[in-house]
């Protein structure tokens, strides 16, 4: 199971690798650090306590390099700054400050902003080809060598212990040696921090070992028992605390994968050390690891009772998270549907699969979402190459274009004298067929007139398919969303207003089941859906917020429209408009209509007195939900703009409060 595996291998390399942002640190500079470099450090120091302050630190030690015109202090910065944004997940800015990093500091040649750069670009090749035949393990190295130029013993100790896990298991002999390579830097640093972070390593190697053979259990026990003697012994001096308490679990687990059976209260022991010390510092991700390690050890020795209690009580903790760990969530569960299994409880096995599935279906949306970044990195990388590969290889044509211009020349002198040659003779030929070519034109017009209103007729048909399939895509969005108002009032025992709400949505589902089986829809039709269901809106929100529906006279009520194209803007409006802003005055929103004969469009602008617009975005910032009611309405108008070009949609902020959507809607008809 993949919480239980604690054991830094090649499966847990890319958790591991996210520690090494820590890395610089902790160790002793041998060469003296510039002014700019210190300021960086100091902002990059702030990423787990401030990410604000950060990155304006990190802002200010760039400005400052640029007056300074230092490009070595550039390309420094540029490394911390991408490795900060590495340690938020940002993988576009995390790439984009890597190379910049990268290109900097080949222009320098100053050994030091090398090393900072090829190490980034190691990490950063990490996503594109975690293994020994992709680019990570060049740029490793490189930085390891110009580190160790520096007598920089404790960034080279670390980058050697990741290295090792790249030959992780499929090369032992390469993973012994550069992880006992990194115990000697670590070693020369005399950094506990360092020491501890190499003995892992050396570890992860063991451990291994241990998997395809158990005879070096005991090597392997005995080992991790000397980290830990170390690790108490200077814990005061170690910065990464989650360390210590890898230690004490990596033990246990090979305590609990033991050929030999281990006496429970050695187990329990080394458990205890290990939820001490993530409590002590706070270390929530793997204090719930701990728990489904000792669910996984009842469940070996027969006791289900106990394994589920714990497996559950792992359950809890994900979920005090601050985000969802989904892999997590269905691994727990999986290992409770197994239980269930072998205590042949088919009724809890049913129960848990049941609240397996959700999670199941997010850890796969996850994956493949971080599949597609991570597959966007690799593009963009690879583009990146190939474009300093082309341009060297335009610089080696251009010296040899030098050399030889004069001969291409003559060649070139040569060639227009054949094709001239050539081309006099063959207008002889074509002055004897040029009847019968004009005759085969005139059937060849004729032909692609055919063909012109043929693909007319494909084009409009496509057009067709795609606004209906947008449509489609915002009628389960309106559903959505209505159900979860109705969610909400019965949450809150509001029958009344609950009963109420379900009927005016009954009716309304109906209007746009309706609607939805016509592509287009009467402007008269379209206002009496979304009368109701502002209504709606005001039922929820207790007649917090009054509206007006205008339309000039020149307006055909009767003219056709694509359907549910303004409610989106009408929903925003009352959710990120005039919802937060409820609590400080009464609402209003106001819809007009205008047409435009001469552009064949209808002007439809949404206006509300909300928290305008810079404040909504603002707030969206701090929330993690994402609206699709705009971008369907962006990618509406957009297949509608092919037929008419002045189809558009547009926001902006009013003078005093709240902002004006405004929609332009093509006429059918």
């Amino acid at each position: 199971m993949k919480y239980f595996a604690a054991v830094p291998g090649r499966k847990a390399y890319r958790s591991l690798v996210l520690l090494v942002c820590c890395f610089l640190a902790c160790f002793t500079v041998a060469q003296k650090r510039s002014a700019v470099e210190n300021m960086s450090w100091k902002g990059y120091d702030l990423r787990f306590r401030d990410s604000t302050q950060c990155f304006r630190v990190l802002e200010r030690a760039a400005v400052l390099a640029k007056e300074q015109d230092s490009r070595k202090d550039e390309a420094i910065n540029y490394a911390l700054t991408a490795l900060a944004y590495r340690r938020y997940s940002d993988l576009d800015r995390f790439r984009h400050y890597s190379e910049m990093s990268y290109d900097t500091a080949s222009n320098t040649r100053d050994h030091r902003a090398l090393a900072y750069a090829n190490m980034v670009m190691g990490y950063l090749n990490t996503y594109i080809d975690n293994s020994t035949e992709g680019d990570a393990l060049n740029y490793f190295l490189t930085a390891y060598r110009l580190f160790d130029r520096l007598k920089e013993y404790g960034v080279c100790a670390r980058i050697l212990s990741d290295v090792s896990y790249l030959f992780s298991p499929h090369d032992m002999v390469k993973c012994r040696k550069y992880s006992y390579e990194a115990i000697r830097y670590a070693g020369l640093s005399a950094d506990p921090d360092n020491i501890l972070h190499a003995r892992l390593a050396v570890g992860s190697y063991l451990f291994e070992l241990f998997k395809a053979d158990h005879q070096y259990w005991q090597q392997a026990v005995s080992y991790y028992r000397e980290t830990i003697k170390m690790a108490e012994a200077h814990e005061s001096r170690i910065t990464i605390k989650s360390n210590i308490a890898i230690a004490y679990l990596n033990l246990a687990n090979l305590e609990l994968n033991s050929p030999d059976s281990v006496p429970e209260e050695i187990f329990f022991y080394h458990i205890q050390k290990a939820i001490d010390t993530s409590r002590k510092y706070k270390m929530k991700s793997i204090y719930r690891n701990l728990m489904g390690l000792q669910g996984e050890y009842y469940q070996k020795k027969g006791r289900y009772d106990d394994a589920e209690e714990f497996y559950n009580r792992g359950l809890a903790e994900a979920a005090k998270l601050p985000y969802k760990d989904n892999d997590l969530m269905s691994d727990f569960y999986r290992s409770l549907k197994n239980l269930s299994a072998k205590r042949g409880d088919f009724k809890s096995y049913y129960h848990y699969d049941t609240l397996f599935i959700p999670y199941f279906k997010a850890e796969y949306n996850d994956k493949a979402q971080k599949m597609i970044q991570y597959a966007d990195v690799k593009f963009e990388t690879e583009k990146k190459k190939g474009q300093i590969l082309q341009l060297q290889k335009e610089n080696r044509l251009q010296k040899k274009n030098t050399f030889l211009g004069f001969a291409i020349a003559g060649i070139l002198l040569v060639v227009l004298i054949l094709l001239y040659l050539f081309f006099y003779y063959r207008r002889q030929y074509f002055r004897k067929t040029e009847d019968h070519l004009r005759q085969q034109q005139a059937n060849s017009e004729l032909k692609l007139k055919l063909l012109e209103k043929e693909s007319l007729e494909s084009l409009t048909e496509k057009l067709s398919l795609e606004r209906r399939l947008l449509q489609s895509q915002m009628d389960p969005h309106f559903i959505f969303n209505a159900l979860g108002n109705i969610q909400g009032m019965i949450l809150q025992n509001d029958q009344n207003n609950a009963v109420s709400y379900l009927g005016k949505f009954a009716r309304l589902t109906r209007q746009v089941l309706e609607h939805s089986r016509n592509e287009f829809i009467t402007l008269e039709d379209e206002i009496l859906t979304l009368k109701d269901y502002i209504e709606l809106q005001r039922v929820r929100f207790n007649d917090a917020f009054d509206y007006e529906i205008h339309c000039d006279k020149n307006v055909q009520v009767q003219s056709l429209i694509p359907s549910m194209l303004i409610q989106p803007s009408i929903e925003n409006a009352v959710e990120h408009g005039l919802k937060p802003a409820m609590s400080e005055r009464t609402g209003r929103l106001i819809l007009c209509f205008r047409q435009d004969d001469q552009k064949r469009v209808i002007i439809c602008s949404v206006t509300d007195n909300g928290i305008g617009l810079t404040e909504s975005k603002r707030r969206k910032n701090q929330n993690s939900h994402t609206s699709l009611a705009n971008t369907i309405t962006y990618e509406r108008l957009s297949v509608m703009s092919t037929e008419n070009p002045h189809a558009g949609f547009r926001i902006q902020e009013n003078e005093e409060v709240g902002c004006t959507a405004t929609i332009i809607i093509p006429i059918y008809s």
